[in-house]
């Protein structure tokens, strides 16, 4: 059973959800911010571990007075929030695309919060050789959206993540245009031009894992992982499915993600 309430944060509340037993794992949302997003997950996960959750500031259930750019750094300062709101003095943490950039800077930031940190194909982009042309690609999109065009940025976010599972984009519609508007407007590009600390992370005694999907090989969401794992020495793993496998092959994915943080517990 899930139990839902709501943690104050400075400038904010966060929409939180909790459910399951054992260890504490929080799971930091993408793409639009959503625990919901993790739901099917965090089903499969519950009889290993007390799965955490919450939509990220501004979106959904979850409020922001502030204006201006929502960086990772505040958004991981959210995350530390939501460990403690629980009662936690540490978590496992998870965090796919957006989310695992948060995790990133979560372990820098408050690494006596993280008792390991799985992440998975974080848009780090700055570790690729065409940096630029990712991060213009954030600007551009952005652009659209402050225009007026938020479904013509949604379409291009879209493409630019193919194989990603994703239908056709003639069947898309636009759902939830809140909060892709909040995304484009004040997220996308502070995540696209997130670069960790790396001196920091190879400083950090949090235990890291970095993953990409088996589906996502050959395109730019799987390679920022591969590349900070050789970066750092880290370990990188492959797990089934491709970008959106925490929501599309859940099952799976979390079979694979279990064995995975079950050699971060011991």
């Amino acid at each position: 059973m899930i139990s839902e309430s709501t943690c104050p944060v400075p400038d904010g509340e966060l929409h939180v959800e909790r459910g399951g037993a054992g260890p504490a794992l929080l799971l930091v949302p993408g793409g639009t911010g959503a625990a919901a997003s993790y739901r099917a997950l965090a089903q499969r996960l519950a009889s290993h571990y007390t799965v955490l959750a919450y939509d990220r500031r501004g979106h959904f259930g979850s409020t922001d007075s502030t204006e201006g750019p929502l960086t990772i750094a505040r958004q991981a300062d959210d995350a530390r929030a939501v460990i403690e709101h629980f009662g936690y003095g540490k978590a496992l943490v998870f965090g796919s695309s957006a989310g695992g950039a948060i995790g990133l800077e979560l372990a820098i930031r408050h690494p006596d919060a993280v008792s390991g940190l799985v992440v998975h194909e974080p848009p780090t982009v700055g570790l690729l050789p065409d940096a630029d042309e990712w991060i213009r690609f954030a600007e551009e999109q952005a652009a659209r959206s402050a225009d007026g065009d938020v479904f013509g940025a949604f379409q291009e976010f879209l493409a630019s993540i193919a194989g990603a599972g994703l239908p056709p984009l003639k069947t898309v519609r636009l759902p939830h245009e809140h909060e892709w508007r909040l995304l484009f407007d004040r997220e996308l590009v502070g995540i696209y031009r997130y670069l960790p600390d790396l001196d920091a992370l190879r400083r950090s005694p949090v235990p890291i894992v970095l993953t990409a999907g088996e589906g996502s090989r050959g395109y730019y969401h799987y390679r920022p992982a591969r590349a900070l794992a050789l970066e750092l020495g880290l370990p990188f793993v492959e797990l089934p499915g491709a970008h959106l496998a925490p929501q599309r092959n859940p099952e799976a994915f979390a079979d694979a993600l279990n064995t995975v943080l079950a050699d971060l517990v011991l």
